[in-house]
């Protein structure tokens, strides 16, 4: 989700020894045996050596779209610089083509960072919402390759607010996300065998929003790849709810109301519905651009038949109005619809670490329909000695907010960042991770950079 359209004790610095650092580069020297890179499985390549592969050099040579990211850090933020290396550019075989990147309008797009100082780790995400794949490049890419980390992230393989038209059944489209994810993660570890002689000996799964879903979903299905995985708020799909179509319709139906009158009714309607008490004044930037938007194309991907022949839904429309989806009633629509969610759902049973991040005043995936529901899924599973979770006070899902209000919100990328940290030194040096925890807003200090999980 993380913006459809358009951030740990943690300062950012210079990479430092790891565990996982490799001082035997075949070749040696800047981008050494790039010659020798042949992506498994991809249809187009194109390979770069760069000076710089963080975002303050890649947005000037082009291999970035700052566009790509907007929106998803709040001003402020620290990022490192300066890390040189290998970049490739490609996709993998697709029919859809909404990915006007590089000029290739092909979807299934895919980057992927060697650092010229390779630690051994590698670093794969997803795009959030419904962006490319360099969305992650400034609160995962530039961060995770100043440690050494190698980085890959795919466009999930399809794109925008139309993601869902790609041809596929109900729910093809978001099966599609994890397929890909897969796909891009051992074509990763074959591409830095080639360049390093050695695949990576950590690998690690990262994202926000729809991409920590991604991660939730390989760790559940696909373990054999990861060594653990970072959570930021990530997206819960689940047959028998909650899921975005269960908690989104009552918004759209008694928002306008609360919002006109006050409506006591209509407030208690969402904050049963699972919006969190003090969330309201983010209540009208989230009817104005993300509740209406997200209802209806999620709703159009897992069913496309509410609506008839409509792609998308009829935008702001009003309760009562026919079709309209304010009046979305999941629990009453047919199987066919909880099948095509639960072809894509989550069930808790993680089987690699996993910390889980998200914000108490998210306004879109709510904590109380989300992460809180996932996290009794993971204990329910018998998995919960392999899942941290923590709780930020005051962090919600956007945090290009944060300066709109600043005296009531916190960025969660300073924590999201430091529970990466934490998963790290959990799985490689057994360090355990402090204990679950509502973590509590500092009175002082550096909220933009700076976060502890305790």
């Amino acid at each position: 989700m993380a913006a459809l359209a358009m951030t740990a004790s943690l300062t950012v610095a210079a990479p430092q020894a790891s565990a996982d650092r490799q001082s035997d580069k075949p070749g040696g020297g800047h981008c050494a045996r790039q010659s020798k890179i042949t992506v498994p499985g991809a249809e187009m390549q194109k390979t770069a050596c760069l000076d710089d592969l963080t975002t303050a050099g890649t947005v000037a040579s082009g291999h970035t779209k700052a566009a790509d990211y907007a929106g998803l850090h709040t001003p402020g933020t620290v990022n490192p610089t300066g890390v040189p290396g290998i970049q490739v550019d490609g996709y993998f075989p697709d029919t859809s083509t909404t990915n006007t990147n590089n000029s290739w309008n092909h979807d299934s797009q895919f980057v992927i960072r060697i650092p010229d100082d390779w630690n051994g780790g590698l670093v794969v995400t997803g795009a959030p919402g419904n962006r490319t794949q360099y969305a992650n490049d400034f609160i995962w890419s530039d961060w995770v390759l100043a440690q050494g980390y190698a980085f890959a992230s795919t466009d999930k393989g399809n794109i925008g607010v139309n993601f869902f038209d790609d041809g596929s059944a109900p729910g093809g489209s978001v099966r599609e996300w994890n397929s890909r994810v897969t796909e891009l993660t051992v074509a990763t570890k074959k591409v830095l065998q080639q360049v390093r002689a050695s695949k990576p000996k950590h690998t690690w799964m990262a994202g926000i929003s729809n991409g920590g879903y991604l991660v939730r979903w390989q760790l559940e299905n696909r373990p054999d790849l990861y060594d653990g995985g970072l959570d930021w708020e990530g997206t819960l799909f689940r047959a028998d709810g909650p899921n975005l179509l269960t908690y989104l319709p009552t918004a759209l139906k008694h928002y306008p109301s609360y919002a006109a009158t006050g409506s006591s009714a209509a407030h208690d309607a969402m904050i049963a519905a699972g919006f969190a008490p003090g969330s309201e004044f983010l209540w009208p930037f989230h009817h104005q651009v993300y509740w209406d938007l997200t209802q209806r194309i999620y709703r159009e991907e897992f069913d496309p038949g509410f609506d008839g022949d409509t792609k998308g839904g009829t935008p702001y429309c009003a309760s009562g109005t026919p079709q309209c989806d304010a009046d979305y009633d999941y629990a009453s629509r047919p199987q066919s619809v909880k099948d095509a969610i639960r072809s894509v759902e989550l069930t808790g049973k993680i089987r690699k670490p996993l910390i889980t991040v998200h914000g108490t005043m998210d306004t879109l995936l709510p904590i109380g329909t989300d992460s809180d529901v996932y996290d009794r899924l993971i204990d329910d599973a018998g998995a919960g000695a392999m899942h941290r979770f923590y709780r930020v006070a005051d962090g919600t899902h956007t945090d290009a907010l944060v300066p709109a209000f600043p005296d009531r919100l916190r960025p969660l990328l300073p924590c999201a960042r430091s529970g990466f940290d934490a998963l790290t030194a959990w799985v490689q040096d057994g360090t355990a991770p402090p204990a679950d925890a509502t973590v509590p807003r500092p009175a002082s200090g550096d909220l933009l950079n700076t976060c502890t999980l305790s």
